[in-house]
């Protein structure tokens, strides 16, 4: 599988992944949510920043942490361990304070020829995908959640 992360442009965390200060992303919610439990070792990440609509880096996984029912204690320590990897702004540290944490590490990015998103209705902050074309102009599918599911 492969996966599509956005990044939060005013974070400007596509900037701190491609200087290579940011090797890994976070994604939570009150329960489980996707990513959660469905990015493995060795999967493709491609990013995009939010609002631009053009995929222009990819990474591999190299390792995953996913959490569950944790205490605010526990987030805020989970977060804290992790800060020199995610490089997180204090909004985005309130933002990730979820029960539920999936924390994903990557390697070896790079920035590629941009790629025009296809963009769907009701597409979440991060895709699980067969390869890149379902997603790309002109080569897209209708986006369903199959893989999104628990």
């Amino acid at each position: 599988m492969v996966h599509i992360v956005y990044c939060d442009d005013k974070g400007e965390e596509l900037n701190k992944i491609l200087n290579g200060s940011k090797t890994m992303v976070i994604r939570g919610a009150a329960r489980r949510k996707i990513p959660h439990s469905r990015v493995f070792k060795d999967e493709i990440l491609y990013f995009m920043e939010k609002g631009t609509k053009k995929i222009t880096a990819k990474a591999v996984v190299t390792d995953v942490q996913n959490y569950v029912k944790l205490s605010d204690e526990e987030i805020t320590k989970t977060i804290e361990v992790n800060s020199n990897q995610l490089q997180l702004t204090d909004k985005q540290k309130e933002r990730w304070h979820k029960k539920c944490l999936c924390l994903v590490e990557f390697k070896d990015v790079e920035e590629i020829t941009p790629l025009d998103f296809e963009h769907q209705r009701n597409m979440d902050d991060w895709l699980i995908i067969e390869k890149i074309e379902d997603v790309v102009v002109g080569t897209s599918i209708p986006y369903n959640y199959d893989k999104s599911r628990f």
